[in-house]
């Protein structure tokens, strides 16, 4: 698919997506809980429907209700389950990261042998950490020196371990379920250099809703408590997605103004710190009962000082640490490139292992369009304020490239056709549709 966006001015309103780091955690949590579980407000992205997927694979039944209600337009999923009782021989998570670290811990509570397959990018991405941990925890395992298919024989039987968190929380996230579902509450998870911990937050969110109950010191032990029994029908609601809404904020900030709905401002989600980009590049921000205003900056004397501008927005570069929330290096990509100045970010180290190795990627792609980005140690450093080129660009399968060139075409001197734009449905299936309801030109072929 092809999609070209032409430089648009933005107006209206846009309910974010449903955050795919909730849904998919709440999908691994209606499986491991015995009973019902009510799923309102569902997403139906590929990384969705790859979990939804993975848990009918290992014994859950799954209902799709589409009929919008009381608490979700977007209707309901309703899980029954007995528990990880796997139907097959294999479960195949997609091109999702979260989905085949955190689902095979899981899927280990069987003693049954399954083979753990993926496709895409994430048969590139390393997975060494199953290989040492695992076995640690009664489970057999056979990897492709690290890397999948993977073959794991349980039962997982939960002991005093110490794993290394510096790769990716997502390690933890499936430890935690797995550790919660055995339900042993004499057993501590100690964790070295734990990144990303705004996920955890999430993961332990998602557990402490279910009935679980999980404590820890400074991210650096997990203990599990005891609890009450768990209700038979349980019913979870997914809150909206930071980390697509990032792309609509930054639109709404460079092309808008623009409102957001649908966002929980109490979020543990690591990729609200988007609005702290937001307000350090002195974007045009109001919390209203409904949403988010967010537009250009209202103040646009910075600009008058730079005579090399070719924007009038108000912009201003800015600093920002990216490490425990890598997901936003393409939107802040996007706001930096029309930020009258250099833009430092932190945290490029993170990027690696994505769906690309992000940083070379957005540093090849917004280069097409005119903007240098330079790569320094664990810096990335963004020129910004150069008028944006008319071009065509290459998602390189990686659905946040994608949508960060599509949001900087909004601002760019002619279109930005953007290949292989399919990738969005990842993560934002609607991305183009909803920059279309909000006033953006944007052909799909």
């Amino acid at each position: 698919m092809r999609a070209i966006v032409h430089p648009s001015k933005l107006s209206g309103s846009q309910i974010a997506p449903a955050s795919k780091s909730s849904m998919q955690r709440a999908c691994a949590a209606a499986l491991i809980h015995i009973g019902k579980t009510i799923i309102h407000n569902p997403g139906h992205s590929n990384d969705d429907l790859a979990a939804l997927d993975v848990i009918q694979k290992l014994g859950a039944l799954v209902e799709i209700d589409n009929a919008p209600n009381v608490k979700a337009n977007a209707g309901s999923v309703i899980v029954n389950s007995n528990g990880v009782k796997p139907i097959g021989p294999s479960m195949n998570c997609g091109e999702s990261g979260l989905g085949i670290r955190m689902f095979t811990p899981i899927a280990a509570l069987s003693s049954e042998l399954i083979n753990i397959e993926g496709k895409g990018s994430l048969v590139k991405r390393p997975m060494h950490f199953f290989d040492e941990i695992l076995p640690l925890v009664g489970v057999k395992v056979k990897s492709q020196k690290g890397f999948l298919p993977i073959a794991i024989q349980g039962p997982l039987v939960p002991s005093n371990i110490t794993i290394d968190g510096s790769l990716s929380s997502q390690f933890l996230t499936g430890m935690l379920m797995a550790y919660a579902a055995a339900e042993k509450q004499d057993v501590v998870i100690k964790v070295l250099d734990l990144k990303s911990k705004p996920y955890i937050d999430l993961t332990l969110a998602v557990l402490n809703a279910f009935g679980w109950k999980v404590e820890h010191t400074k991210y650096e032990s997990f203990r599990f408590l005891a609890h009450a029994p768990l209700k038979p029908i349980i019913e979870y609601t997914v809150e909206g997605d930071w980390s697509g809404a990032a792309f609509l904020l930054v639109a709404g900030a460079i092309a808008g103004p623009i409102k957001v709905k649908g966002l929980q401002l109490n979020s543990t989600q690591a990729d609200k710190k988007i609005m702290e980009a937001l307000i350090s590049a002195k974007a045009n921000m109001k919390q209203e009962e409904d949403g988010i205003l967010i537009g250009p900056s209202a103040d646009v004397s910075s600009n008058n000082s730079n005579k090399n501008s070719n924007y009038s927005n108000g912009l201003i570069p800015f600093e920002f640490d990216a490490t425990d929330c890598p997901d936003l290096f393409p939107p802040l990509v996007a706001l930096a490139s029309v930020c009258n100045g250099i833009t430092k970010i932190k945290g490029v180290s993170r990027l690696a292992h994505k769906e690309s190795d992000r940083g070379l990627t957005l540093q090849t792609e917004f280069a097409k369009m005119g903007v240098q980005i330079d790569l320094v140690g664990d810096e990335m450093l963004i020129h910004g304020g150069a008028l944006i080129q008319s071009a065509t660009v290459f998602s390189q399968h990686d659905h946040r490239i994608a949508m960060a060139c599509g949001v900087a075409a909004l601002v760019a001197n002619g279109p930005i056709e953007i290949t292989e734009a399919e990738a969005i449905n990842k993560s934002y299936t609607d991305f183009f549709i909803h920059l279309q309801a909000l006033g953006a030109k944007v052909d799909i072929q």
